[in-house]
């Protein structure tokens, strides 16, 4: 089985616990206006390589990860790649390789085939990265392009079943940073069961550079990463204990 993959990272330490092997893989149905990058959109851009070939790449590494680490498949968008990430964590888990997507959860659907596909891709998945963009529906919108209604629904559905997520949420001044839409972000997680972690990542401007290079208009121009004050009372707000 083939996946389109954009690059990988033999040392990633933000990916999920422990020393990681990240796979980016091509392809994301999202249009986030912070998006750093956005050569990852197009999924027939990617390299086609195969599930054996990446486990092969990821297991030199093996002895670095101890017992927190292993492989996060992010992007792009994973979700995108059902068949592929099925086959590439199940022959992962026969390896007793500790496996995490990042996700948007931009894909997410209750309806057939996808729904049973991500319930067999599940039984192969130890953690989630969930990215909540927004938790306002019509700002998450204007943001990114999609609603956000089956990805609240995605994040419920896992907390069902108990899948244990770390949420994640870019912090985007003129965004996402006002503090109604961060305690109605915070409400929305103490409903959730299967929650070990939330984090704030800071919106950065490293990734404008390639909208220019691909003839994008960076839509957040003019807008700087948030303030040391505002990024310390989004952790507050969210108790992420930072």
């Amino acid at each position: 089985m083939n996946g389109y993959i954009h690059s990988t990272e033999s040392f990633g330490s933000v990916d999920g616990p422990g020393v990681r092997f990240v796979i980016f893989v091509s392809g994301c149905p999202m249009r986030c206006q912070f998006c750093h990058n956005p050569d990852t959109w197009n999924m027939q851009v990617g390299e086609e390589r195969s599930t054996d070939d990446l486990l092969a790449q990821a297991l030199r590494y093996k002895s670095y990860w101890k017992d927190g680490g292993g492989i996060t498949v992010s992007g792009g968008e994973p979700l995108m790649q059902m068949d592929f990430m099925i086959e590439l964590f199940r022959k992962a888990k026969e390896k007793g390789i500790n496996t995490t997507i990042d996700t948007s959860g931009a894909p997410f659907t209750r309806e057939e085939p996808f729904f049973g596909k991500f319930n067999e891709l599940m039984k192969y998945t130890d953690l989630l990265l969930v990215d909540i963009k927004h938790i306002d529906d019509e700002q998450h919108k204007l943001l990114t392009g999609r609603t956000n209604s089956n990805i609240l629904d995605m994040a419920r559905y896992l907390s069902d079943i108990g899948k244990p997520v770390w949420i994640r949420h870019v912090l985007v001044p003129e965004r996402s940073d006002k503090d109604e839409y961060l305690e109605k972000l915070y409400d929305f997680i103490s409903t959730l069961k299967n929650v070990e972690k939330t984090e704030v990542l800071p919106y950065h401007t490293f990734g404008e550079y390639k909208w220019k290079e691909l003839g994008y208009e960076y839509p957040l121009a003019g807008i700087e990463p948030p303030a040391k004050e505002r990024i310390e009372n989004a952790n507050r707000i969210l108790h992420t204990g930072q």
